[in-house]
């Protein structure tokens, strides 16, 4: 009897393996927001010192082809907290959104919360238990029922505000404050280590999420003026100085998490995960030469923020976990942003929710092997929107890639990715076969996520097409009015 016992649990021990630390990963996804693919060294940025997110990468695996899920913020947001596309929840647009009344087409106007019922990567993790934290920004809905606190996450602190001293605050928490004179990016480094501190004897999960690097620009004056005078002794119109700064601000943000991790001893069972909510910014939407800067430019990618092309969908993603990945790997299966749900749930050994479309694919495969491929045969996309570009959706399947517009033009684009990343040559006339195909699977893609779409505009005037109005007011956009934020803490 004891040996028939005994052989079971040698029987058990060899099926299951030993349960460790590392095979239940602590979780850090640092979330940037606006951060465009080279924005940063190891992608190619040659400008802007980024000494910590290279490093990340060469310990880790540094993605080529990954994807934001949406062209703007809460889109993205929205896929990653869900598992799925965010057309299917109908998070299309930032919230509240953009408006165009006097255009060739309506458009739909976005759900403006994630919805309560909607079973989140925070809530799938939670019941596999770990502790769940979020930082930042949130931009999934505005009333305290829509906050992270009501979306799994056990400690929420959103903040709101541009970047500079004094002009940000946690909302609904005065217990937690900046330092005088402290930089938005220095006091979420803050929040974040505190939690991970706190919660080193459990696995945790926590999703940093700061405002850089979005506009209004404006970074602290030390930094500025060190990319000031590079950029004159080089002759550099791009980046601006003052987003360079505010990228070299999140490089010292990531630095710190990293740091604080390692002194508490938890470097090999902790993932590190570094992305961005969608592609870079060329110039604000309604850009005016008297309050606005040209950011920076996104070459050789075309398009930016806003845009389904590859500027403003392609992102940085690096990835490093020690007992999974090896250490200055590259990737280049294409991915996207709900790929995360499914790939955290899985290495914290937890279960997707059974009631609930996950669209997302692991990528455990892929960090245990670059060379990997996944399942999945294409990857879509769908902003019926009017923000940087006109409405559209788009496909790729494996090399190519197709754009179509959505503003009643009946426009067409085709691009063979792997050898034009720029998109600069459009094959939608010569490869008429391949365009008929992608549309097809566009349009029966759409139908099965019940995407919504813009229809006809009774009211078009192409004289006021360009005119952006308000969805909360009702009332025009008045850009002219509008006054150039102050670019360091001395202009405050």
């Amino acid at each position: 009897m004891a040996r028939v016992i005994l052989l079971s649990i040698l029987a058990l021990l060899c099926t299951a393996g030993p349960v460790t630390a590392a095979e239940r990963p602590n979780i850090v996804l640092i979330f940037i927001d606006d951060m465009g693919w080279k924005d940063v060294g190891c992608y190619g940025n040659d400008f802007v010192d980024t000494p910590r997110i290279d490093q990340l990468a060469k310990e880790g695996m540094r993605f080529t082809d990954f994807y934001a899920a949406g062209a703007v913020c809460s889109p993205t947001r929205c896929a990653l907290q869900a598992g799925q596309n965010q057309a299917r929840i109908g998070i299309t647009d930032f919230i509240p959104g953009h408006w165009r009344p006097f255009e060739r087409v309506i458009t739909p106007q976005p759900t403006m919360a994630l919805p309560l019922d909607t079973v989140t990567v925070a809530e799938s993790l939670k019941a596999a238990g770990y502790e769940t934290g979020y930082i930042g920004k949130w931009h999934l809905g505005n009333g305290p029922q829509f906050q992270p606190d009501r979306q799994g996450y056990d400690f929420a602190a959103v903040i709101g505000g541009p970047h500079l001293p004094g002009k940000y605050r946690v909302q609904g928490r005065s217990d937690l404050k900046p330092k005088s004179g402290q930089y938005r990016t220095d006091f979420e480094a803050d929040l974040s280590i505190d939690f991970i501190r706190s919660n080193k004897q459990k696995p945790f999960f926590l999703m940093l999420s700061p405002f850089a690097v979005h506009i209004p620009l404006g970074a602290m004056s030390e930094k500025v003026e060190k990319y000031r005078q590079k950029s004159a002794s080089l002759n550099r119109e791009f980046p601006h100085p003052v987003y360079a700064a505010m990228i070299e601000h999140c490089d010292d943000m990531v630095g710190r998490i990293v740091d604080a991790i390692e002194a508490e001893g938890m470097t090999e069972n902790t993932m590190v995960v570094f992305t961005s909510d969608n592609g870079g910014l060329y110039r604000r939407y309604d850009y005016r030469e008297e309050a606005d800067d040209n950011v920076s430019s996104l070459v050789p990618l075309k398009g930016e923020k806003g845009s389904l092309h590859e500027g403003g969908v392609r992102v940085p993603l690096i990835i490093k976990y020690p007992p999974l990945v090896k250490a200055g790997t590259v990737c280049a299966e294409p991915t996207i942003t709900y790929d995360f749900y499914p790939t955290f749930v899985e290495l914290a050994g937890g279960s997707l929710p059974k009631n609930q479309t996950i669209d997302g694919e692991s990528l455990v495969p892929l960090l245990s092997n670059p060379d990997a491929t996944l399942k999945r045969s294409a990857l879509y996309w769908h902003y019926p929107h009017y923000h940087h570009d006109r409405p559209a959706s788009s496909i790729r399947e494996g090399d190519w890639k197709l754009i179509e517009y959505l503003d009643g033009t009946g426009d067409v684009e085709l691009y063979q990715i792997s050898n034009d990343i720029g998109e600069t040559k459009n094959l939608a006339s010569e490869k008429k076969g391949r365009v008929a195909d992608l549309k097809q699977k566009l349009k029966v893609w759409r139908q099965d996520v019940n995407a919504r779409m813009p229809i006809p505009n009774p009211s078009y005037d192409p004289e006021r097409a360009a005119e952006w109005w308000n969805t909360g007011s009702g009332k025009p956009v008045d850009s002219d009015r509008r006054k150039r934020f102050p670019p360091t803490e001395k202009d405050l």
